[in-house]
């Protein structure tokens, strides 16, 4: 991804859910930080702190995924898309809590009344 992308995303998300305010957690990649990038005015962007994968569980799940692709090599983009859309296909309720549900997590969902 680069900034180029990265705004073209902010631009489509700010305006496909436009009537809503939307805080973004980030890392601290090079693109989300960029001097020319141009935040729509319902976005907030959260960047985490570094080396604290903890507050971003989407990183636990991307290292499950790759556990099941290995040093697999693929013909094409599109062995690749397949065998990741299978990946994520075979996921369960009890796998996804297991790999992003944080004793932090949990208690924050329930104190909201949504677990």
């Amino acid at each position: 991804m680069d900034t180029t992308c990265f705004q073209a995303f902010l631009d489509l998300f700010s305006q496909t859910y436009a009537q809503d305010f939307h805080i973004l957690q980030l890392d601290n990649g090079s693109f989300h930080k960029a001097i020319d990038l141009i935040v729509p005015d319902n976005i907030i962007l959260l960047f985490q702190p570094s080396h604290c994968p903890e507050l971003n569980p989407i990183e636990r799940l991307w290292q499950y995924i790759k556990s099941f692709l290995g040093w697999q090599l693929f013909d094409n983009l599109d062995e690749l898309r397949d065998k990741v859309r299978h990946i994520l296909n075979s996921f369960t309720p009890e796998i996804i809590v297991s790999l992003t549900g944080w004793n932090y997590i949990l208690h924050a969902l329930s104190v909201a009344g949504i677990s």
